[in-house]
């Protein structure tokens, strides 16, 4: 009698830690980057961005072959990211182009798929994911912007890891002379320079400000169009004996740009500054912090 008592217990057990483990494995759109898998892993301290406001915003642990890659907070009635939050890898710099471009199944239904999945051949799309996500159409006739990464590919190394920042749920649309002109030699200035003077792990959060204007397909309102971009990176292990016109810059330090085709220089900034030129564009509190503690090791 024993015996099959402490069986039942231990089937019982056995059966709970699989179905946690089912919960557990199957991440997609989250209530909380902080219970799912490895998605904390991509911020912090686990720790995401705090101070926004709006309750319509959903958390993405972005998948890619069943491993979580990076996290994204979105937005779908604006069908931008608000940001999106990785971990830098030392890498070359060099740009992949032959990734198909992908799309979240999770916001348009629970039951889809908690990978990104690239986009069907045929452009037809269910309008439950056109309600909800961007998609290809939306920026097939608007040559003046081009899809800008918030989570770049120049800033991962493994293929995988550089395939998946190729989902529309990690995109905006940049105006063409700030993507290739500042924002990209920006994000190649912080790739040199975290290649060379941090040890550690870094973590980097990559956000927009918006103002209303909009990216219209067949007289609808589609695509969010950014007028503020920024970043932010974090390092809390970096060589105390850089020149003091880096070091300045470690552990965290931040940088915003404006998102046209003129006065769009990249100006860098120390976080608690970019924390408060953020908080008079975006629906924040006055708590808003991009890092956890600022950054600053315990």
């Amino acid at each position: 009698m024993r015996r099959n008592l402490l069986h039942c217990v231990l089937y019982t057990i056995l059966l709970v830690q699989l179905f946690l483990l089912s919960v557990h494995v199957n991440a997609g759109v989250v209530d909380d980057f902080n219970h799912i898998e490895r998605c904390k892993d991509s911020l912090y301290m686990g720790t995401p961005p705090r101070g926004y406001l709006s309750n319509s915003l959903k958390k993405i642990c972005q998948r890619y072959e069943d491993k979580p890659r990076f996290v994204s907070l979105y937005d779908p009635q604006k069908h931008i990211p608000v940001y999106s939050a990785y971990t830098f890898k030392k890498s070359d710099g060099e740009k992949r182009v032959d990734f198909p471009w992908m799309f979240e199944p999770q916001l348009a239904s629970d039951k889809g798929s908690s990978n990104m999945e690239p986009f069907p051949q045929s452009s037809h799309m269910h309008k439950n994911f056109e309600d909800t996500q961007a998609v290809l159409e939306d920026y097939a006739d608007v040559v003046q912007y081009e899809r800008g990464q918030l989570n770049p590919d120049q800033h991962q190394a493994d293929p995988l890891d550089k395939a998946a920042t190729y989902t529309l749920t990690n995109v905006v649309p940049q105006i063409k002379e700030f993507s290739i002109g500042p924002w990209a030699i920006h994000e190649q200035l912080i790739r040199k320079r975290l290649n060379n003077y941090c040890r550690g792990t870094v973590y980097i959060i990559t956000g927009v400000t918006t103002s209303g204007n909009m990216i219209r397909r067949d007289n609808l309102d589609r695509v969010a169009i950014p007028e503020y971009m920024w970043t932010a990176y974090c390092c809390t292990d970096f060589d105390h004996n850089a020149p003091y016109s880096v070091r300045y810059k470690f552990p965290v330090f931040g940088a915003y740009g404006l998102n046209d085709r003129v006065n769009n220089n990249m100006v860098e900034v120390p976080v608690k500054s970019l924390e408060k030129f953020l908080r008079g564009r975006m629906d924040v509190d006055k708590n808003f912090q991009i890092f956890y503690n600022d950054c600053v090791a315990d």
